[in-house]
């Protein structure tokens, strides 16, 4: 189960990113489910989100 939920992570960090193999996204297809996906995807942009937040109160902080 952990190996399919970083398997689901990983998939949704390469696709915010933006590069994905087709052959790649047909072997996710295939072997993870919509909810982990919908889940690795809702705490990936939680993440993302707090990230830019932290940085631009240390940029307003600091510069």
């Amino acid at each position: 189960m952990a190996g399919s939920n970083l398997k689901a992570a990983l998939a949704v960090f390469w696709s915010f990113f933006g590069v994905r193999r087709r052959r790649d996204y047909d072997a996710d297809a295939q072997s993870l489910t919509p909810a982990q996906v919908i889940v690795a995807g809702l705490i990936g942009a939680a993440v993302f989100v707090l990230t830019m937040f932290l940085l631009v109160y240390l940029a307003m902080r600091f510069l």
